[in-house]
């Protein structure tokens, strides 16, 4: 019996739509469940954060068709340099767009407006249905199809489908369903999220400090605004956000120095707790796990984000050969070819910032010179800066075809 859809996506936030656009407009029929009503402030996509876009995934969403709305909207701004210093140490490196011959290392995107252009883009794709405000109820992944039921509007629907693919993040519907186990590190820290206006021009200039507390990123953005990414002990984070404006301005100022000035105001604040977490399994028959669905990181770097986006790019590639060669898209084997390519990936970025936290929050007097002088070395050295730049930029690795610009065929 043919199924109601190729591919079921739960999931329609960023990383859910971005899997939805690259592969719509195929022979491949694509539904898409997304638990939020249209334009409700309790979507992510939708709320005052931003996201670091790297140099690689602004090719994806060039190459899907996106980046030219985004560019005409306002809230994108280029990172042409990022500073990272040791606070109260000697160490300290900078990274600039023209080590890699490129415009930007990446951009900052503010999520309200990003998520507007590709829930836009998504509901304007051929091949795609968007099911929406919808929740997973059950889902059986035997057999030759997936089956899921699911709440739609308040009514009961079941689905079949020949793959799932969870995109619903990191407190994954579709995982817990699927009995899928997560391995979970908790860092015991919490990010405080705002942006500030800054007195001096920022210049393009991100900043990553690693502070005793914890690292504090700051992001350019329009209007002379950075976004702020403050990771701090539980209870400190908690002191934090209770501050009324000014004085949460201070403490700010005491945490980063005075490179841009006096910071001058401060937008809402939010929080959100930080850990870690891997899943035992990526993959199953008739069932795949990408974004934060199988895969959370600490925010330091900012690779979150264009780590789940590279999961769409080559999950994409996978599936538009896998039906060029009339294979079945659910099956073990197709989707064991996604899971090899992008383990490498995975592991390497997840290595990375979970060692940066670590390495960063060791008071041990030997070790804080030994990473001062790493610092200094990587700022000194092209070959390592060279390297560093390129991971930051989301170019390290084997790449699929629409992070090199390209597109699926």
């Amino acid at each position: 019996m043919k199924p109601d859809y190729d591919i079921l996506i739960i999931g329609g936030g960023m990383v859910g739509a971005s899997l939805g656009i690259a592969l719509g407009g195929s022979d491949l029929s694509v539904g898409v469940v997304e638990s939020v009503p249209y334009g409700d402030t309790r979507q992510p996509s939708y709320d005052d954060r931003t996201v670091a876009l790297a140099y690689g995934s602004q090719r994806i969403f060039s190459a899907l068709g996106v980046w030219e709305s985004l560019q005409a909207a306002s809230g994108v701004t280029a990172i042409r340099r990022i500073h990272v210093s040791d606070r109260g140490h000697f160490g300290f490196t900078h990274l600039d767009a023209r080590v890699a011959g490129v415009e930007a290392l990446g951009y900052v995107v503010e999520n309200r407006v990003l998520g507007a252009v590709l829930n836009a883009r998504l509901r304007a794709t051929s091949g795609v249905e968007l099911l929406q405000p919808a929740t997973l109820k059950t889902a059986d992944f035997a057999g030759d199809c997936a089956s899921v039921e699911i709440d739609h509007a308040g009514s009961a629907r079941k689905l079949t489908a020949r793959l799932v693919v969870a995109a619903d993040g990191g407190d994954s519907a579709v995982r817990t369903e699927s009995g899928i186990a997560v391995r979970r590190v908790d860092y015991r820290q919490t990010a405080v999220v705002t942006n500030v206006t800054v007195e001096h021009p920022h210049q393009g200039t991100a900043y990553e400090r690693f502070t005793a507390d914890g690292p504090l990123a700051l992001l350019p953005m329009s209007q002379n605004r950075c976004s702020v990414v403050w990771s701090l002990p539980p209870e400190r984070a908690e002191a934090v956000l209770a501050l009324p404006d000014a004085a949460f301005l201070d403490r700010l100022q005491d945490g980063f120095g005075r490179r841009l000035g006096r910071f001058i105001k401060s937008g809402v604040r939010r929080s959100y707790v930080l850990a870690l977490t891997r899943v035992a399994e990526h993959v199953r028959p008739r069932l795949v796990l990408i974004g934060n669905a199988a895969h959370t990181l600490h925010p330091v770097a900012g690779q979150g984000f264009n780590l789940g986006l590279r999961d769409v790019a080559a999950l994409a590639e996978v599936l538009a050969d896998a039906r060029c060669q009339g294979e079945d898209l659910g099956s073990v084997g197709v989707l064991r070819t996604y899971a090899d390519w992008r383990r490498r990936d995975n592991l390497a970025v997840s290595r990375f910032t979970d060692g940066l936290v670590r390495l960063f929050s060791n008071s041990f007097a030997p070790l804080v010179i030994a990473r001062n002088l790493g610092l200094v070395a990587v700022d000194l050295i092209p070959g390592i800066k060279r390297g560093l730049v390129y991971r930051t930029m989301g170019l390290a690795g084997r790449l699929p075809r629409l992070a090199r610009g390209l597109p699926l065929s």
